[in-house]
């Protein structure tokens, strides 16, 4: 959807004059208004209002973008105003605003964020907003707008063209998936750095995002017939079934960002392999330039991009019971019901447990799924569910006996996967007759057969060590050790910023607070603290050694403060990929101060996401956030030390 599909000349107002930040917010609704936009203005500014409460739209360089979704809402669209003289709209780097838009979206889907990632990506452009706020009529504004995105998104001129002239469509040589675990940040900057390269390298090239809202730009028969070949680009698995016979060069999403000129001469060159898809996959199969060890990365990001949403969820809604019987006045200290005494809590409490209670079985189930196709979901969601009971043969109620937890849950999704991959090659040879009992009836039943009988063995081996790695920790603590996990889980969360050693300390966390303990509380409180720093430590540089960055750098570094606030790690991956080696020794030593001085000062998080946002639900909130700033600047200095002045800036 196009920007120019939503702004209205009506809704542009040029040479505003707002005294204040609600001034400019009225403005704005009422340009909506006049546009025929709203059914209740009322309604639709009390959802902008709840947004800005939330935190400031302003996103810096003198830009704010005001949003809510609303059913005040008639059809998703924008308005938009200039403000020669600026307006203070609370922008994170304290200028004021001068070039204001304001989205309105209905409740159904999430065109506000597709819309919003559409102005990021214009916007970033500082010529172009420059542009923008020197327009002196809305019609040259909206050519202006136009202009930018058909330069910056011309396969949407192609198609349009293609669609009046189908005779003339001109095919895309290479096609391309992204796709990450979270499915946020990773996937759209591998898309468009793979964009930006075809456009160099004047090869025409089409990407699919698998983000966190669904498939988006999908590849469609007809393109996948007609292209040279397809890359990969992702950390979990992807519908390749579809593919048979093309070449296909698969990667992790990184090479997507850093490497997408050579991937795409990979195509050109002929060096792709050509896929053979296996006759009875329909969603994944494994790619032949793929080593055994990514396979098995994808696989587990495949079970845990499913999960984390469950986890998030419900982690934040049973820290809100926390609070609730805070506010109350319940005694926490030995109140082993604290979080479900008042009534509301204990709702609250209900509800996030109940969705916490799908974790598990939900990670194994996607895990073997990626592994056996769909005949695996059934084998890995049972297989989890089974390792958070810890039910065993003398014991199939799991009356009395010790979940094996996330570690059987893990061992649940590949080893059933794997079985049952295993069983359904062997099942080859029956008969053509008995193809379509296969699925509802052959291999469901030979699943279930096969978890259960292995989750039973496994489950009290699995149950001892969960009961160690816990001890462990607790061990740890009562000899003054848990500072030093807490360092490396803040390192971890630092040196890859997304990747492998990222996400494998923001699993091992999140698979903590399942034990509810004090011990797995810290954990996930260094986890976070580790992944908040580097955005925060790059900006603070941009801000207080100013030439050891370009004028652009300085500029974006910003936005990391919130990002950084926000727990959104990919803030620094932008610099990190430009100063590796002085960046990530940087961020990661940054991460680590602060993950065990988290530790150090007992501080607990019992929500897995949120920065600054679920501060009320951190023990020692005070402390926690000085330890976030000590491992900022440790980091800022680290850099400084690290990265000398910009030659063009000296």
């Amino acid at each position: 959807m196009r920007i120019t599909d939503l702004l209205k000349k009506e809704g542009i107002g040029i040479g505003a004059a707002p005294a204040s930040k609600a001034e400019a917010i009225d403005l704005l609704i009422s340009l909506h208004e006049k546009c025929g936009n709203l059914k209740d203005r009322a309604a639709y500014r009390e959802g902008i209002l709840k947004r800005e409460a939330m935190g400031t739209t302003a996103i810096g360089m003198e830009i704010a973008i005001p949003h809510a979704k609303s059913e005040a809402v008639k059809a998703p669209a924008l308005t938009a105003i200039t403000v020669p003289s600026g307006v203070d709209y609370d922008s994170p780097d304290g200028d004021p605003c001068k070039l204001l838009f304001m989205i309105a979206a209905t409740t159904d889907g999430d065109v506000h964020m597709e819309v919003l990632a559409r102005m990021m990506q214009l916007l970033m452009d500082t010529e172009f907003t420059e542009k923008l706020k020197g327009a002196r009529t809305p019609a040259e504004f909206l050519a202006l707008i136009d202009a930018k995105e058909t330069e910056k998104f011309p396969e949407e001129v192609s198609a349009k063209k293609a669609a009046a002239a189908p005779a003339a469509k001109q095919g895309y040589r290479i096609l391309a998936v992204t796709a990450c675990p979270t499915g946020i940040a990773h996937t759209y900057m591998a898309a468009e750095a793979l964009n930006k390269a075809g456009e160099k390298l004047g090869i025409p090239i089409k990407v699919e995002t698998n983000g966190s809202g669904g498939a988006k730009n999908v590849l469609t028969a007809e393109e996948i017939a007609n292209c040279d070949g397809i890359i990969i680009a992702a950390d979990k698995s992807v519908d390749t079934a579809r593919f048979d016979g093309k070449p296909v060069w698969s990667t992790k999403v990184a090479d997507g960002i850093h490497k997408p000129e050579e991937l795409i001469n990979r195509i050109v060159n002929g060096e792709a392999p050509v896929f053979k898809a296996d006759k009875k996959a329909e969603a994944t199969a494994d790619i032949g330039n793929e080593s055994f060890g990514r396979k098995l990365y994808k696989h587990l990001m495949n079970g845990v991009s499913h999960m984390l949403p469950f986890v998030v969820a419900g982690g934040i809604f049973i820290a809100i019971a926390f609070l609730i019987d805070a506010a109350a006045g319940v005694e926490a200290a030995g109140n082993s019901a604290f979080g479900s005494v008042t009534p509301v809590a204990a709702w609250f409490k209900s509800m996030g447990g109940y969705a916490f209670n799908f974790m598990l079985p939900i990670l194994a189930g996607f895990i073997a799924m990626s592994i056996a196709d769909r005949p695996g979901l059934l084998v890995g969601i049972v297989g989890g569910y089974l390792a958070a009971n810890g039910a065993t043969f003398p014991d199939p109620g799991a009356v009395a006996t010790t979940p094996s937890g996330f570690l059987g849950a893990l061992l649940a999704g590949f080893l059933a996967g794997w079985l049952l991959k295993l069983f359904e090659k062997l099942c080859d040879g029956l008969p053509r007759a008995l193809e379509g009992l296969k699925p509802v009836l052959i291999y469901p039943l030979a699943g279930l057969g096969i978890v259960a009988v292995m989750m039973c063995a496994v489950n009290p081996i699995m149950g001892i060590i969960n009961n160690a790695l816990s001890d462990g920790l607790l061990w740890l603590n009562q000899h003054n050790l848990g500072v030093l996990l807490g360092c490396i889980l803040g390192a971890m969360m630092s040196i890859d910023m997304g990747g492998p050693l990222n996400k494998a300390a923001y699993v091992f966390g999140t698979g903590m607070l399942a034990a509810a303990t004090t011990e797995s509380y810290q954990v996930m409180a260094s986890v976070m603290i580790g992944g908040m720093v580097p955005p925060l430590a790059i900006a603070l540089s941009t801000i207080f050694f100013k030439n050891r960055w370009t004028a652009d750098e300085r500029k974006n570094g910003v936005v990391n403060i919130v990002m950084g606030l926000s727990f959104i790690t990919e803030g620094a991956i932008p610099y990190a990929a430009s100063y590796p080696l002085k960046v990530i020794p940087s961020c990661a030593l940054g991460s680590a101060v602060a993950g065990g001085l988290s530790w150090l000062f007992s501080c607990t998080l019992m929500a897995p996401h949120g920065g600054i946002f679920v501060v009320p639900t951190i023990g020692k909130p005070l402390l926690y956030l000085l330890a976030l700033a000590i491992g900022a600047v440790v980091g800022m200095l680290m850099l400084a030390i690290l990265k000398r002045p910009n030659k063009e800036e000296k």
